[in-house]
């Protein structure tokens, strides 16, 4: 048994445990690995931080977004408004032309239909002359039935003008 290899690899392991000890390796490995312990620890917290401060950006980020599509959504219904606002007001005008035009068309017409009743009654009050003054030269012959014809003439005209 004391002439075996594996007696000898134990005794060798366990001198050099010894070694190890006495020179402070094991505090000297538990501190390395301590250490590392505290980097990956430092580590894990600055991926912490920076995965937060991700998270905070992408939030300001989507707060900004829904900002903006408020916005817009906002300047749409604003330019709506307003379009509707000046097609309003176009057919508002147009109507409004449309009336001044149709009242002017009215007074037109109101006028020449005032003429044409001018006309006319100048016409038959002519006509009415002319046919009374032939019809009294037949029957009145003389100097006292052309007095008579040009006072009755005068008259007419003067009532047929006024």
């Amino acid at each position: 048994m004391f002439f075996t290899a594996e007696f000898w690899v134990l005794v060798a392991f366990v001198i050099l445990m010894g070694v190890i000890w006495y020179v402070g390796g094991f505090r000297q490995i538990t501190d390395a690995i301590d250490g590392r312990g505290r980097l990956v620890q430092a580590e894990l917290d600055e991926a912490k931080r920076l995965r937060e401060e991700a998270a905070a950006v992408l939030a300001d980020y989507t707060r900004r977004r829904d900002e903006a599509e408020r916005e817009a959504e906002e300047m749409v219904a604003a330019a709506r408004v307003e379009a509707e606002g000046v097609a309003r007001e176009a057919h508002e005008r147009m109507a409004e032309f449309v009336t001044r035009r149709t009242a002017a068309a009215e007074a037109k017409i109101a006028q020449a239909e005032v003429q044409a009743t001018q006309q006319v009654r100048a016409a038959a009050a002519e006509a009415a002359v002319k046919v009374s003054e032939a019809v009294l030269r037949e029957q009145v012959r003389g100097q006292g039935g052309e007095d008579l014809l040009v006072r009755s003439l005068g008259e007419i005209r003067s009532k047929l003008h006024s």
